[in-house]
């Protein structure tokens, strides 16, 4: 396909076509969904079948079905509570001894991650804090259920006993769009930051726009977790952008055939979710999708774009702690890698010693006096 030969592509096509299933093992698995991405691309209905699948997923949604597929998710992987531990870990420290907490929410973990927070600071030996929690909407399944996520803080925050306000931001096509006024900011209030997940949905030519916005609002740290997959620098070769985008989901799908049962029915849930960021990256150009826009990077690239408007914000002993003994929850595949050479920040969740997930947090530099700006 990348040679432009579409006689040879479609017959291959066909032929692995043969041995892909969406019920099989994980080959044949990955067969599938790779060879519904490929097929499109070369029918140049790409956008066509994301659509697609996105009409077919919001129309079955269900919030409490979601939350159930996410918890029994938590309880066989540490692929998202890697982060939930790390980020909270931060944030707790950069917040400790204040009493009035504003969290400004990039992510799309419907609020998945704040539970364990909150929790957190109804324990502290102050007083309770007072907790804004902001949280920023950019897709049309989190518009859908917004109101029930408000609901189940709520309700949680009342039961832990923290004073808490919720506040969502709506109705924009992509996170880029998003300027500092619109978090109504206080004089009193410690700021974090937080980005699960939410600098690979904005678009390439805008990341350094959007983190000099997080930069400008001055927040106590900036947490964020990206999935240790390159799929921006190689997309002007799609064999490159093909192999990086398989290797990578190898490896998740690998990981979900020996978290579940052969034939769940979470599995097969997660593996459908993922189908849409394999279509986007292979069958769609970086103009065609409106939201949902999926162009992830490695952490020394991160590292590199991150270090030009803020500085790292180490994670300290207790932190690390945290985190491995929530490793040690799941079976002995998993494992932390830690910074090996000065210039690495953040840590690494590892899957049979290959790294999948990214952690880090980051505070902003500090003006200098000939530049207090």
């Amino acid at each position: 396909m990348s040679q432009k030969n579409p006689s040879k592509s479609q017959q291959l096509l066909w032929v692995l076509n043969e041995v892909a299933s969406a019920y099989g093992d994980c080959d044949q698995r990955l067969a599938y969904y790779f060879l519904q991405a490929l097929f499109a691309k070369a029918n140049n209905s790409g956008l066509q079948l994301y659509n697609t699948l996105k009409i077919v997923e919001e129309k079955n949604y269900c919030f409490d079905t979601y939350v159930k597929l996410m918890l029994k998710f938590q309880e066989v992987s540490p692929w998202t509570t890697f982060g939930h531990v790390a980020s909270n870990g931060a944030i707790l420290e950069a917040l400790d001894g204040e009493s009035n907490l504003h969290i400004i929410d990039l992510s799309n973990t419907l609020c998945t991650q704040w539970p364990m927070l909150l929790e957190a600071l109804a324990t502290r030996n102050d007083e309770t804090p007072h907790l804004r929690l902001t949280l920023v909407v950019s897709t049309s399944l989190e518009t859908i259920i917004i109101k029930e996520i408000t609901k189940k803080m709520e309700k949680f925050a009342r039961l832990m006993g923290v004073p808490f306000n919720f506040h969502v931001i709506g109705g924009l096509d992509h996170l880029e769009e998003i300027k500092k006024e619109d978090f109504s900011l206080q004089d009193d209030e410690a700021v974090v930051v937080n980005c699960i997940q939410a600098l690979q949905r904005v678009r390439v030519e805008k990341r350094t726009d959007v983190i000099d916005m997080i930069r400008s609002i001055k927040p106590r740290v900036v947490t964020i977790v990206e999935e240790e997959v390159d799929l921006t620098s190689t997309r002007s070769d799609f064999g490159k952008c093909f192999e990086e985008c398989l290797r990578f989901h190898r490896l998740y799908f690998e990981m979900l055939e020996e978290s579940f049962h052969p034939i769940s029915n979470e599995r097969l849930k997660l593996e459908r979710n993922r189908s849409r960021n394999i279509v986007n990256s292979l069958a769609c150009d970086d103009g065609e999708i409106e939201e949902e826009y999926w162009r992830p990077d490695k952490a020394s690239q991160w590292t590199k774009r991150l270090k030009e408007a803020l500085c790292p914000f180490h994670f300290n002993d207790e932190i690390l702690s945290d985190v491995q003994a929530l490793l040690r929850r799941y079976n002995t595949s998993w494992s932390l890698a830690l910074p090996q050479q000065e210039h690495e920040v953040g840590i690494h969740l590892k899957w049979r010693d290959e790294t999948v997930v990214w952690a880090s947090a980051w505070k902003p530099i500090a003006p200098s006096p000939q530049n207090p700006s």
